[in-house]
């Protein structure tokens, strides 16, 4: 019998969470995906804002790095309000950066996989291999037929995100820890 202790509830909970998100995308992907363009927008405003002050605070102490910050500021805050207003212009962005995002994410994971492997032992190993390997064969198809992932993010991202769940649930029974 498992002691309480043993289960990892970090990432039991993400798990979960993961895969509850996973299921609402695929449910809604449309409004999944304007939301997540609004709220980058929404970053990138506060983050410009922020770039801002920096340079409103420093420019007196310092010579050119402060004028890197107010462009850098001024563009986010445009680009923030280009996405909030425009969210369909930020579907092509994700469009071309999520695939990106994903091939990096799994060629990451499985770098480290031989470590994982001792630590965590070979079921998550065999598990990690399988979805690291899928998640590089669909961000490359994605690389190469950008189109799929305007029509089709919600059902992939979706299903990536149980998939990442499902992993995070098999390590938190493992009764090692991966985040601490």
């Amino acid at each position: 019998m498992r002691r309480q202790s043993d289960i990892g509830w970090t990432e039991l909970i993400l798990g979960i969470v993961l895969i509850i998100l996973g299921i609402f995308i695929i449910k809604q992907p449309v409004g999944i995906i304007t939301w997540i363009v609004v709220l980058c927008g929404l970053i990138a405003v506060f983050s410009g804002i922020a770039d801002i002050v920096l340079y409103v605070k420093m420019e007196r102490f310092t010579g050119f790095g402060p004028i890197i910050s107010l462009v850098t500021g001024i563009l986010g805050v445009m680009a923030g309000f280009m996405l909030i207003v425009h969210p369909s212009a930020g579907t092509w962005a994700i469009a071309m950066i999520l695939p990106i995002w994903i091939i990096a994410h799994c060629i990451s994971r499985l770098s480290h996989l031989q470590y994982m492997k001792m630590h965590f032992g070979s079921t998550y190993y065999t598990l990690s291999l399988i979805l690291n390997i899928l998640g590089l064969i669909v961000g490359i198809m994605l690389v190469f037929r950008p189109m799929v992932t305007i029509l089709s993010m919600g059902v992939l991202v979706g299903s990536y995100l149980i998939l990442e769940g499902i992993e995070c649930v098999v390590t938190a029974f493992s009764g090692k820890r991966y985040y601490r």
